[in-house]
């Protein structure tokens, strides 16, 4: 079982498959029928591949301007990947529009190994399932439960960092638990949050250690950072580069659900703003043994978690000294239309909501000491747009800016790949760690 579990799905023998597989069904299906003259035929695949592409397109503009139910277009990479199954599932249609219902259920397999060849290649190009096991579920189903022997014992607070060596052995990687952090003055209901412990955590002398917290896309949710996000190798990376510390990072709910959007802001949707800004504060004060100087306590997620760090950092500078941002917009969004999401959250308000917008924010405020890093992927022109205005606005309100536009990557998790170590350097740096 474990075997099947770490099958890879973004690389080596499921995704060349998935490429022969698909490619020779798709021949199959655009084979021509006995008794079509060949002109008649090139015409009728000529017509059925602009008609497919004709309703991706007009879907997704459907989808994107009129029901406003992706706030962003949806990736041109994608786009194309999602083309084959609907020029599939036509040729199937019209090819067997004289069998029986039987028949075409036996002829369906092609359409499916086109679909499967897809979907293999948009979880590529997003890379939130490395494996089968994240795929299923299980790499965090596994993950146990935060115990008594990981929280604060009253009586018994860390000791300083500053000059921390371990007292006895720790392990040689670090430790994920789940949790439930309520909503306490919000209000708002959310799903569990995980935690990565570094190995200094389980020393016996635990040292009061810096706080990361992080955020997901939406679509999305916490356990995207541990299969997409490779949470728990890449901080094991950092903290064996550091005496075995780093971070405690605390993967928070921010929407309440797979689909949610609420904007990261206190509005008629939610109370988001204050989730964040003061019950995930409170609860990881008086739950963890972390530093308690919130000028070592950073903030960071991807695409509409990095929105929302952006969001935290600048409205809450007290909370979050730093942050570091994945794919970040350029502002909160509900829908590609700007006032749909002023309507919708606002009332119609447009200065309430422009109020709480990072740019605004920085247009007015000044953040010296503080520090920021953004990053998207260069095949991802829409947020490289992003990334660029907001590191020329970041930079004008005095935070200490480092960016990367990160090659042969799009809208992905894979970015990661040189945002994280190079996010992780920047706040190592504000933290004034030399291990």
């Amino acid at each position: 079982m474990q075997l099947i579990s770490n099958i890879r799905l973004v690389d080596g023998p499921v995704l060349w498959v998935a490429w022969i597989a698909g490619v020779l069904a798709m021949i199959f299906l655009f084979r021509k029928p006995g008794g079509m003259r060949f002109v008649r035929w090139l015409v009728f695949c000529l017509v059925a591949v602009a008609f497919s592409i004709g309703l991706v397109v007009g879907t997704h503009w459907l989808l994107v301007y009129v029901i406003s139910f992706f706030p962003d277009e949806v990736p041109v990479a994608v786009l194309v990947w999602i083309v084959p199954p609907v020029l599939a599932l036509l040729l199937w249609l019209t090819a067997f529009r004289h069998a029986t219902w039987r028949a075409r259920l036996l002829k369906l397999l092609p359409v499916v190994l086109v679909a499967a060849l897809s979907a293999v290649q948009v979880n590529a190009y997003f890379g939130p399932n490395r494996t089968v096991a994240d795929l299923t579920g299980v790499a965090v189903s596994e993950i146990m439960a935060l115990e008594s022997g990981m929280t604060h014992q009253p009586g018994k607070d860390p000791v300083p960092l500053t000059g921390w060596k371990p007292a006895g052995d720790i392990p040689a990687d670090g430790g994920l638990r789940t949790a439930q952090i309520p909503g306490t003055e919000s209000g708002l209901a959310t799903r569990n949050a995980y935690i990565y412990f570094p190995p200094a955590y389980f020393a016996a002398n635990r040292p009061a250690l810096p706080v990361l917290v992080l955020m997901a896309g939406q679509p999305g949710g916490p356990a995207d950072w541990l299969t997409g996000g490779s949470l728990r190798p890449r901080m094991d990376s950092f903290a064996a580069q550091h005496g075995g510390a780093a971070p405690v990072v605390v993967v928070v709910d921010s929407t309440g659900s797979q689909q949610g959007n609420n904007l990261c802001m206190d509005s008629s949707i939610a109370r988001a703003d204050t989730y964040l800004a003061r019950d995930v504060p409170a609860w990881i004060s008086s739950t963890l043994d972390v530093d308690l100087d919130h000028a070592r306590w950073a903030v960071g997620g991807f695409s509409y978690g990095a929105t929302c760090a952006l969001q935290m950092v600048t409205r809450h500078p007290e909370v979050y000294a730093d942050m570091i941002a994945f794919s970040s917009e350029r502002e909160p969004a509900l829908a590609k239309e700007r006032q749909k999401t002023v309507d919708a959250a606002f009332g119609g308000d447009t200065a309430a909501f422009d109020a709480l917008v990072p740019l605004t924010v920085m247009s007015t405020r000044t953040f010296p000491g503080q520090a920021a890093y953004f990053a998207a992927g260069a095949e991802d022109p829409q947020f490289v747009a992003s990334l660029n205005e907001l590191v020329a606005a970041a930079q004008s309100a005095g935070f200490s800016v480092r960016s990367d536009v990160v090659a042969g990557v799009g809208h992905s998790w894979d970015e990661l790949n040189v945002g994280m170590p190079n996010a992780l350097a920047m706040l190592s740096q504000q933290w004034g760690w030399t291990q």
